[in-house]
């Protein structure tokens, strides 16, 4: 008779997405962030509108403290509703920068508009809004720092059984498949990608892949789901 180990997962997400993303799940879970926000203070530039790619950026602002603009177009609803615990009304595209993009050409809101977002974005929405009329700022207000997987990832992926890795950024992903290199990783990987750019740096690696049908978190928990269901 053959006894089918059970997978680990691994949540490489920052925090706090990556712990809300393991108790969305309701698996246990080795949470091993592979970036730490570092904030930055800079002052805002005056905007109508923001907009928001990820929760970080949220953190960031409630963090400086400063009157904002009360509308925000963000990429997703994660973002939305924690930019609306800072009391902003919202729109949330639901989807990637692509979707938020769409969006924003769709409603034309007045500008200026403020992009506030990490040093590392996709998209480059503040120039292509520019380009489309809307005229829009960049303001950098966070730094994603790398971090090693913590020991009981790395024991874990020397282990007999498989090891489901979600990837929710190429950037995310790039650094995950450096870490694999690293310490040597033996386990089988199960990686479920929440695009096709993020799954890019690990193709190759992955003995399963998959790639979510919608950039979110809701249809990442169910790719993962389905490795737990059908091992």
């Amino acid at each position: 008779m053959v006894i089918q180990s059970i997978p680990t997962l691994i949540v490489t997400r920052p925090e706090p997405g990556g712990a809300a993303f393991a108790a969305r799940l309701g698996q246990p879970a080795i949470l091993s962030p592979l970036m730490a926000p570092e904030f930055l203070a800079p002052p805002l530039p005056p905007a109508r509108a923001l907009i928001l790619t990820s929760a970080t950026a949220v953190e960031g602002l409630r963090r400086l403290g400063e009157p904002l603009p009360p509308l925000a177009f963000c990429v997703g609803d994660a973002t939305a509703q924690a930019a609306q615990a800072l009391g902003l009304q919202t729109e949330s595209a639901a989807g990637d920068a692509e979707a938020l993009l769409g969006l924003l050409l769709a409603r034309r809101p007045e500008g200026p508009l403020l992009h506030v977002c990490g040093t590392k974005t996709r998209g480059n929405l503040a120039a292509r809004l520019g380009a489309a009329g809307l005229p829009c700022t960049k303001c950098v207000i966070y730094d994603q720092r790398p971090r090693p997987l913590v020991p009981e990832a790395v024991a874990a992926l020397h282990g007999p059984g498989p090891v489901i890795l979600p990837v929710f950024s190429p950037r995310s992903a790039a650094l995950l498949a450096a870490e694999l290199a690293r310490v040597g990783a033996t386990a089988p990987l199960w990686v479920a990608a929440i695009s096709e750019a993020a799954a890019a740096p690990l193709r190759g690696r992955a003995a399963r892949l998959v790639i979510a049908p919608q950039p979110e978190a809701r249809a990442m928990a169910a790719e993962v789901a389905r490795f737990f269901a059908a091992p």
